[in-house]
């Protein structure tokens, strides 16, 4: 069973019809909205700040939500897809995004509706990644803008899966 613990009063709330997977950890000031996904040995840390989680999001195996205390929160919109051993630490990510795998995006750093941060790309703190663009490397730099496929078969398409994905843990 998933550890889903209350830390300095407050207790993690869960939307409806989301999958969290045994292995999972959701600790204290996290609010995760409707049909998302916590993967396996993803930790959504909310002991020191808030953690905000909107609807139709996944976060996948090994991923780490976290913040600072007192000094930044972590704010994930909805529709977003936060890859294999991602890291979040105190960073605001809008709607309709996707992080890839192993990338890190760190305190103070927004990443706006529609963008997508490729697999281990470094967002530093406080930089703003642009709406509907692609950032990669490390430091992350602007590669090119998404064009509408791109948010069709890739942001879309791998939230909509996860959603498919989770279905499948609820069958005996």
């Amino acid at each position: 069973m998933a550890i889903i613990k209350k830390v300095r009063g407050f207790r993690p709330v869960i939307g409806a019809n989301c999958f969290i997977a045994e292995t999972a950890a959701i600790i204290g000031d996290v609010t995760m909205g409707d049909d998302c996904s916590v993967w396996y040995s993803a930790v959504l840390r909310g002991d020191v700040n808030t953690i905000t989680i909107g609807n139709k999001v996944n976060i996948q195996d090994g991923a780490v939500i976290h913040t600072l205390y007192k000094r930044s929160k972590t704010t994930i919109g909805n529709n977003v897809s936060i890859g294999h051993n991602a890291t979040i630490h105190g960073a605001t990510i809008q709607d309709n995004c996707l992080i890839g795998m192993g990338a890190t995006v760190l305190d103070n750093a927004v990443v706006e509706s529609g963008a997508i941060v490729a697999a281990n790309a470094l967002i530093p703190s406080g930089m703003t990644v642009e709406a509907g663009c692609i950032y990669a490397g490390v430091p992350a730099k602007k590669i090119k803008e998404v064009s509408p496929e791109q948010q069709k078969e890739i942001v879309e398409r791998i939230a909509n899966d996860y959603v498919m994905y989770a279905s499948w843990y609820s069958e005996e």
